[in-house]
């Protein structure tokens, strides 16, 4: 297949994205608005002998600063047909094109993944003295296809990281934990979930924790449960300026794109969540609680309802996002990973995130400079 690159319209990336079973949220045009302080262009690949759009990517550009030169990145992305032959012919003239627009390193995310694990590997893992990360466990699932995608790049001259490399901007995680839907039942998910899930859901039913969606008007109150969890946790929230942007950027693209979940208790919003869809992939995007009611456990049961809501949806996969891989108890991300096994899901492990120097003096002082920060 012989293709051409060319800048289309957000109207034409869109209708792209919407004729695919799925893609990610950060591949959405509506996720430039989101990224307000990046320049962005939508990219689209076509078929030469039929015309027709093969693929799309959302390019979004940071400018280094004192110059006018960009790191051009593609998060969880570009969307193409990864598995092609003939790879370097649709990745080739991207680079070409991203030059043009002086970009001096390109940082795209593949949105292949390579390994799966099972949570009953998992727990047996944890249970395992020797094993100390995901990787020490024996794969579920292993696709031999994304092991020539990453010779195929490196031979190309793309670089990564060990951590994934450096660059601008959040770099996305490696490992997530899904829950898949298709072709199951509600009840077989449910009967995945481990004995302690189940038995906080019903002691969540049992006390009267009731789960309601919120909309653009609630997004205070969640930014206040949301800078409790960031105090609590050791991170840096998000402004409430930034929820808001993607409220309106994302539903004003598509009006089911973004929701939001409380689950409150006599009245009372103990935790919260958003929730993003496209197509068939759903995900927990952000989480919040409070220090107070965990008792009555309000995140099961919020789990439990959008995991139920995403079924409803005609959703193949509930995302839970980002997980360490670190599978040692003293780890402080040890928690995250143990609430979401727990519901039964997989661990998944993507190619990472790649970069590509196009001009390599230029690309070296970014590394330095984010390795300072």
């Amino acid at each position: 297949m012989s293709l051409t690159l060319r800048t289309i319209s957000r109207e034409q990336h869109l209708a792209y994205i919407q004729s695919l079973p799925s893609a990610s949220h950060m591949q959405v045009p509506a996720w430039a608005d989101v990224k307000a302080e990046w320049r962005s262009e939508s990219l689209g690949w076509f078929d030469d002998r039929t015309g027709e759009m093969v693929g799309a990517g959302l390019v979004l550009y940071r400018q280094l600063p004192k110059i006018k030169r960009y790191l051009a990145y593609l998060p969880e992305g570009p969307v193409i047909n990864w598995f092609a032959p003939n790879l370097t012919e649709w990745l080739e003239p991207m680079l070409a094109h991203l030059k043009q627009q002086g970009a001096f390193s390109v940082k795209m995310g593949p949105p292949v993944i390579i390994r799966r694990w099972e949570a009953t590997s998992i727990k047996a893992g944890i249970q395992n003295p020797d094993v100390k990360r995901l990787r020490d466990i024996e794969a579920d699932f292993i696709e031999p296809r994304a092991f020539e995608v990453a010779d195929k790049l490196r031979r190309m001259g793309w670089q990564q990281g060990e951590d994934g490399g450096a660059g601008f901007g959040d770099v996305q995680p490696r490992y997530v934990f899904q829950v898949p839907l298709a072709n199951r039942s509600l009840e077989e998910v449910h009967k995945n979930f481990n004995q302690l899930w189940r038995r906080n859901i019903k002691k969540a039913e049992k006390a009267g924790v009731e789960v309601v969606q919120g909309g653009y008007h609630d997004l205070e109150e969640w930014q206040r449960l949301y800078e409790i969890t960031a105090v609590r946790d050791h991170f840096r929230p998000r402004p409430l300026s930034y929820f808001q942007r993607m409220w309106t950027a994302l539903n004003t693209e598509d009006p089911n794109r973004m929701r939001l979940y409380f689950a409150r208790h006599n009245g009372v919003n103990l935790s919260a969540a958003t929730m993003l869809i496209v197509g068939g992939h759903v995900w927990y995007s952000y989480g919040a609680s409070d220090n107070i009611g965990r008792e009555v456990r309000p995140s099961n049961a919020m789990q439990w309802r959008m995991l139920r809501d995403a079924y409803a949806l005609g959703g193949t996969v509930y995302d839970l996002r980002g997980i360490s891989d670190s599978l040692d108890e003293t780890d402080h991300l040890f928690g995250l990973i143990q609430f979401k096994v727990g519901t039964g899901g997989q661990a998944a492990e993507y190619l990472g995130e790649w970069d590509f120097p196009l001009n390599k003096l230029l690309h070296k002082a970014l590394d330095i400079y984010m390795s300072r920060r």
